[in-house]
């Protein structure tokens, strides 16, 4: 591990359990922080734009970033220093995330719609900057704002600083594989009529690998993704699911997998046959060409944990095609795990240990209990047929502690840094408000009626808390996996399990637990995590799934200014967006 990461991971420090129930507004803008010292400074140009494309038969406007699908890769090392100017040349609201950056000082730049900006109006530009402190590995951008991540994302790769080399061989080549979900229906229209019906969301029309299907959809023979590769040549490919709603497996026919890398921070190495990234987590895996010359599926399809979905079951097919193949061989079909195989995720899950020890205090000064998952409210229409199309003839939300999280009409962090009143509340709760039988029971029926209380609330952290959280998913509607995403952070998973949350019985990993942004909180089970509140700003916690987001499956970190310059937000920068 190189010096900067064992820096990192000693100051960014892991804790033992006690349970309890910037600001350069323009190119030319002086710097009001002395930013930490870096690398290069890297100047990207992102207009976003609609795009005409022609897949599984049929021709649609999509939106896109500089007429790319998907869109361009973002390139930097450890330290350098990011200015994207977005300029928003389409008719709707836009904004990007940079997922899993962890934005220094510069939660101005971060990107969620109504969290920290307001979005990029149709003919608006902003100017996004940031530095990647002591961050490398594998990262993507994308929008968020509506479903426009459906065809808005790209990869950020961010190397080690010159001459310092990755943990692991260095691989023959290295190749971005996203995986995607593409819709035929037009996705704004489309989160309208499902939030407005009060039902689930219909399945994507198709798995993509680099925006294309691959040959098991109609018209899609063509439209399918390649890497050629040279036998005995070990490759490194850095997997991102930018998908809307789904978690997804991913194999190579008769290849191991290798992971050396899961949310941009090195793991110790451990190979298997397949993996699963839920939507925002990436991981880096390094295959060896070492089979018979010939063509291999690389394949992903569906991980569905919940009960009674419709999904897409068609996988999405791409091809890991060596040197010397006969060019229209038959490729090898690749085995992915049944779509409900919760075994197959807890076994990935176990292998991912951080590279290194780390060290771990003994202290906690925030504990906080977080309830996840989704909820029936009472139909309210007058039209219950055409819009309380959920269970019981309600209404589908979701919810965080029973609160289900809905977005103010300015960002919060504006009205946090100008004390504007009545955007948000800083009441929300740090245990659910009624305890139940969480895993097993608890449909909305006396006496535990679940339905969601609606509001902007938020947790008040102070800075240089030493928090722990724990997520514990509900039966209420189903139990299900939740990829749940902390901005401005990464944190510690040091515990996960099935069931409800026993801190008698919980086991933690308090010497090496990985380190990641994004978890998938285990079907009908727990996860646990801990993190330094040393990033002031306004900071959204939600799944990853968006149209569990869009029912309100999230809430908001407020982390509160430490001493001096830099412990405390920048100014906003001239050029933010107005609501």
């Amino acid at each position: 591990m190189s010096p900067s990461l064992s820096l990192r991971m000693a100051n960014s420090v892991a804790f033992v359990f006690v349970f309890v129930c910037l600001s350069m507004s323009s190119y030319f803008h002086t710097m009001a922080h002395e930013w930490p010292a870096g690398g290069s400074t890297r100047f990207y140009d992102f207009k976003v734009q609609t795009m005409r494309v022609t897949k599984l038969c049929n021709t649609k406007e999509i939106v896109t970033v500089n007429k790319m699908f998907p869109g361009p890769v973002v390139y930097v090392q450890e330290d350098d220093r990011i200015i994207v100017n977005v300029t928003n040349e389409t008719p709707y609201n836009a904004t990007i995330h940079w997922h899993g950056v962890r934005q220094k000082l510069s939660c101005w730049f971060d990107g969620p719609s109504y969290i920290t900006q307001c979005p990029i109006q149709a003919g608006q530009s902003f100017t996004y900057e940031f530095t990647m402190v002591k961050q490398k590995g594998t990262f993507f951008w994308h929008a968020h704002v509506s479903w426009l991540r459906a065809t808005v994302y790209g990869a950020i790769v961010v190397y080690p600083k010159t001459g310092v080399p990755y943990p692991f061989k260095h691989p023959y080549e290295e190749h971005n594989v996203i995986l995607g979900e593409y819709w035929l229906r037009d996705v704004l229209q489309l989160e309208r009529q499902v939030l407005a019906s009060g039902g689930p969301a219909p399945p994507a029309d198709a798995f993509t690998i680099n925006g294309h299907p691959g040959p098991n959809y109609n018209c899609s023979r063509n439209d399918v993704y390649r890497i050629d590769v040279v036998p005995g040549k070990t490759y490194l490919l850095r997997l991102i699911n930018a998908g809307l709603n789904m978690e997804n497996f991913f194999a190579i026919a008769n290849h191991k997998l290798t992971v050396v890398e899961a949310d941009a921070e090195y793991t110790k190495p451990f190979t298997t046959d397949r993996v699963m990234l839920g939507p925002g987590q990436t991981m880096n895996v390094l295959v060896t060409a070492d089979q018979p010359i010939g063509k291999y599926s690389m394949a992903m399809g569906p991980y569905m944990s919940a009960q009674n979905i419709s999904f897409q079951r068609i996988s999405a097919i791409a091809y890991f095609q060596y040197l010397g193949a006969v060019p229209n061989s038959v490729s090898l079909p690749a085995k992915l795990p049944n779509f409900n195989d919760n075994l197959a995720v807890k076994t990935v899950m176990d292998g991912l240990r951080s590279l290194n020890p780390v060290d771990v205090p003994k202290m906690i000064d925030t504990n906080l209990f977080v309830t996840v998952g989704l909820n029936v409210n009472k139909c309210r229409s007058k039209t219950p047929r055409k819009n309380c199309r959920g269970m019981n003839n309600g209404t589908f939300a979701a919810s965080m502690n029973n609160i289900s999280f809905v977005k103010p009409t300015i960002s919060i962090l504006e009205a946090y840094y100008k004390k504007i009143g009545g955007q948000f509340t800083v009441d929300f709760p740090g245990a659910p408000l009624q305890f139940y039988d969480f895993a097993n029971g608890a449909p909305n029926n006396a006496p535990n009626n679940t339905q969601a209380i609606n509001g902007t609330r938020t947790k008040v952290l102070k800075f240089g808390s030493r928090v722990q959280l724990i997520f514990q998913d509900t039966s209420t509607v189903t139990t299900e996996n939740h990829p749940i995403h902390l901005h401005g952070y990464s944190f510690y998973v040091v515990g996960y399990g099935t069931g409800n949350f026993n801190p008698q019985t919980a086991s933690f990993n308090l010497i090496d637990p990985p380190y990641m942004n994004t978890i998938g909180v285990p079907v009908g089970g727990w996860a646990a995590i801990r993190f330094v509140a040393d990033n002031p700003g306004v900071w959204f916690m939600h799944c990853h799934l968006d149209i569990h987001q869009s029912w309100g499956l999230g809430a908001v970190l407020i982390v509160e200014n430490g001493k001096g310059e830099l412990e405390t937000l920048p100014h906003p920068p001239a050029d933010l967006p107005r609501c």
